[in-house]
């Protein structure tokens, strides 16, 4: 809900870059609330460089738009909520449930704690817009494809790889999603949107990079 309300509110760009802090949010929140993950220096640089980047893609979209910031603060805090579904996504699959149950119930409950939402937000049930072929496909990508397929192949990738390792490949959504927003949306495409984008991709990098220990080879063999 989150997310969709700051597409509302920025581009879709600046939004693909702020979802992408999640794995530095699922690794924080892994280290002071599992106790599992060792955070060294080289990840606080790369939050800092990162944090650098997230600071000119929403300086970009108030620049180029005169947009309201609650849009680019919606997206960080989708990402907060990103990385907590991670994280508890990870603890679900050690008890053994199977994927696609978790998956089910978890839609079912997400699904009943956004019902009271709805006035909120001015929604109005009708059927009517559904025979219209744009808003059906739409809806239809959105809930088989984007949302069912992707969290199910998400659940399965966090069962066998972990929160924080699986969190890493979000790293290619701000590239995605520049590409695809200019091509599709028209959004325009700035110096300074493309070296925040940078910025955050390399100090997300930076941030799981671990350097080679000199003589490990050595003394294998």
């Amino acid at each position: 809900m989150l997310e969709n309300i700051a597409l509302t509110c920025t581009l879709a760009s600046n939004v693909g870059v702020l979802v992408s802090v999640s794995p530095m949010l699922t690794a924080l929140l892994s280290h002071f609330l599992l106790r599992r993950e060792r955070l060294r220096p080289l990840f606080f640089a790369g939050l800092a460089v990162a944090l650098a980047g997230v600071a000119m893609v929403s300086y970009n979209g108030a620049a180029v738009l005169e947009l309201n910031p609650r849009g680019d603060l919606l997206a960080l805090l989708a990402a907060a909520a990103w990385s907590a579904y991670s994280l508890l996504t990870r603890k679900l699959s050690a008890f053994g449930y199977p994927v696609v149950q978790t998956t089910r119930r978890t839609f079912a409950w997400g699904l009943l704690f956004l019902l009271p939402v709805l006035p909120v937000l001015g929604f109005r049930p009708g059927l009517g817009t559904l025979t219209e072929p744009v808003y059906l496909l739409n809806l239809l990508y959105l809930g088989l494809g984007a949302s069912a397929l992707c969290f199910v192949t998400w659940g399965f990738a966090v069962g066998r790889l972990g929160a924080v390792r699986t969190s890493a490949y979000i790293y290619l959504v701000p590239v995605v999603t520049l590409v695809t927003s200019a091509l599709v949306l028209g959004e325009p495409v700035t110096p300074l949107s493309l070296g925040g984008a940078a910025l955050t991709v390399a100090g997300l990098a930076l941030s799981e990079w671990e350097p080679r220990k000199e003589g490990r080879k050595g003394g294998a063999e």
